[in-house]
């Protein structure tokens, strides 16, 4: 299959996937049921979303589990996002905390211009994932940081790039500072796909990028074998060999009371239930689970 990206080679777009699984790091590590349960799942809610949303144990367990991995991705992705620029033209991304702290720095001596018909030779990043990660006190900032750099370089734009805007745009940044409504015209908030534009010369850039993606995680993970960790859960398999000891022939209310023991096993009622299941069960799952539990509520 030919390669269908100008901007970027097929080798530094594969290794840079491939640094973006690798620093999923632990996050793909199996979940067993003690992991699964680290902060305490809440029973309560996962019965609840079962009932309501009529999903099987298995999707509820599944979506836990999704949610626990990705509460921390967001970053890993930023990562991508941030680290595709070293491998294009004109672009350099520092390393962090360095360089006044931008995401990427857009120089060319050709000149950039500016949807409002202004040249500039640098523009200077500031990434993030999703429109509304910011509340109005860190928008201050950064609209702060940006007016600072204009004023030491006269001969730049100052770029809040966002990966997932409202829309594709690439406009005037107004936002409030101290209770000060303040916009520049070369303080700009730009959707990921107009960046990719202006960085490349092609319109389709991101679209593009996007459409090669899919089959290049496919093939890091096919051929990375040891090197790129594929997770295995084991949650439900132990849930359901807890659910086996209840003292009931409903499956339902004997799945139900497996989840219960998560988080309520050193309860009145739950803590009995779970010693007699202790007493009968033939191997660790639910020891492991409890003794844990015990550990926990001793602190």
């Amino acid at each position: 299959m030919s390669w269908n990206l100008s901007f970027i080679s097929e080798e530094d777009f594969t290794n840079h996937v491939k640094a973006t699984i690798d620093k999923y790091g632990e996050k793909l590590e199996s979940f067993d049921i003690v992991r699964f349960n680290k902060n305490i799942v809440d029973p309560i809610k996962m019965i609840f979303d079962k009932t309501v949303y009529q999903s099987t144990w298995e999707e509820i367990v599944s979506n836990e589990i999704f949610r626990q991995r990705d509460k921390s991705n967001n970053n890993d992705i930023g990562y991508f996002h941030q680290r595709i620029f070293q491998y294009m033209k004109d672009c350099h991304v520092p390393d962090n905390g360095t360089e006044g702290g931008w995401d990427v720095i857009l120089h060319r001596e050709t000149g950039i211009q500016l949807p409002d018909g202004d040249v500039v030779h640098t523009v200077y990043v500031e990434m993030k994932n999703k429109h509304n990660t910011m509340n109005s006190s860190a928008a201050g900032k950064t609209y702060i940081k940006m007016q600072s750099q204009l004023l030491d370089d006269d001969d730049c734009a100052c770029f809040l790039v966002e990966a997932i805007a409202k829309k594709s745009q690439n406009i005037k940044w107004s936002t409030t500072v101290d209770g000060k409504s303040v916009s520049h015209k070369k303080i700009r908030r730009v959707s990921l796909d107009r960046f990719y534009a202006l960085v490349t010369g092609e319109e389709d850039a991101f679209y593009r990028m996007c459409m090669e993606l899919p089959r290049v995680i496919q093939k890091v993970v096919a051929e990375g074998g040891d090197d790129v960790k594929v997770p295995h859960d084991s949650v439900l398999m132990e849930l359901k060999h807890i659910a086996k000891k209840m003292n009931t022939d409903d499956e339902n209310l004997a799945m139900a009371m497996a989840v219960y023991l998560l988080g309520f096993n050193t309860y009145e009622g739950f803590s009995k239930a779970a010693g007699n299941i202790l007493d009968e069960i033939d191997d660790n799952t639910l020891r492991r689970l409890y003794e844990y539990a015990k550990r926990i509520s001793a602190n």
